[in-house]
C-alpha cells in the first residue's frame, strides 16, 4: 500500500497491465515470493507446534490446580479452611487466570495451524493471531508462577517462611529466563503489526 500511495497516480490505471509474458505486477509479485510464502508457512507452523505443547502443558497444570483447594474443605461448612487467607484469594485468582489465557492461546495456536497461509494473510491475519498467542502464553505462564508460588506459601510460611521469597525468585529464572529470549521476537512483532507505513511526502 506504500509503495501504491507512493506512485504517480497517472501511472496507477496501467498497474493491472499485462507484460511481454503477460503477468500483471501483481502477478509477478506472487511469484517472486512463492518461495518466501512457503518458508514463512512452515516456520509459522513449526513455531505453532512448538508453542503449541508447552500451551497444552499449562492448560492441563492449570485445570489440576483449579479443582484443587489448598488447606482442604471445611466439613461442617464445606467451606475452604483458608478461604480468608489473602495467599488462598491469589491462588484462585491465578489459577483461573492461567486457565483461561492456556485455553486461549491453545485454540489461536490451533486456528494457525490450519490457516492456508497465502500471502494475503500474512499482511495482518496471521502476525495478529501469533501476536495473541503469544501474548496468552506469557500471561498463562506468569499466572501459572503466581500459582504455585501462592500454593506452595502455606507449606513454607511456618518453617522456612524468611526463605520464602528467595525460593520463589529462584523458581521463578525459568520463567523470567523464557522470557528474556522471546521478548525481542515479541516486541518485533508488536512493532511490525501495529506500525503504520510512512506516509508519502509532496516532494517524494
Amino acid at each position: 500500500m506504500y509503495v501504491k500511495n507512493s506512485v504517480p497516480q497517472h501511472l496507477i490505471s496501467d498497474c493491472n497491465n499485462p507484460n511481454n509474458k503477460g503477468l500483471t505486477p501483481k502477478d509477478v509479485f506472487k511469484e517472486s515470493y512463492k518461495k518466501l510464502v512457503r518458508k514463512g508457512g512452515q516456520w509459522l507452523n513449526s513455531t505453532a507446534n512448538s508453542c503449541s505443547l508447552v500451551a497444552t502443558l499449562i492448560t492441563t497444570a492449570a485445570f489440576t490446580t483449579t479443582a484443587s483447594v489448598p488447606g482442604g474443605i471445611n466439613e461442617n461448612s464445606s467451606r475452604p479452611n483458608l478461604e480468608q487467607h489473602p495467599g488462598f484469594i491469589i491462588f484462585g485468582v491465578s489459577s483461573l487466570i492461567a486457565l483461561a489465557f492456556s485455553v486461549t492461546s491453545v485454540i489461536t495456536f490451533l486456528v494457525i495451524l490450519t490457516s492456508r497461509c497465502q500471502q494475503k494473510d500474512f499482511q495482518r491475519d496471521l502476525p495478529r493471531k501469533l501476536l495473541l498467542e503469544l501474548t496468552s502464553l506469557f500471561i498463562s505462564l506468569g499466572a501459572m508462577l503466581v500459582c504455585f508460588c501462592s500454593a506452595h506459601f502455606f507449606l513454607l510460611k511456618d518453617k522456612l517462611k524468611h526463605a520464602a521469597f528467595p525460593l520463589y525468585a529462584v523458581a521463578s529464572v525459568p520463567v523470567i529466563f523464557f522470557a528474556i529470549m522471546q521478548f525481542p521476537f515479541y516486541f518485533d512483532l508488536l512493532a511490525a503489526t501495529f506500525k503504520k507505513a510512512p506516509q508519502r511526502t509532496p516532494s517524494g
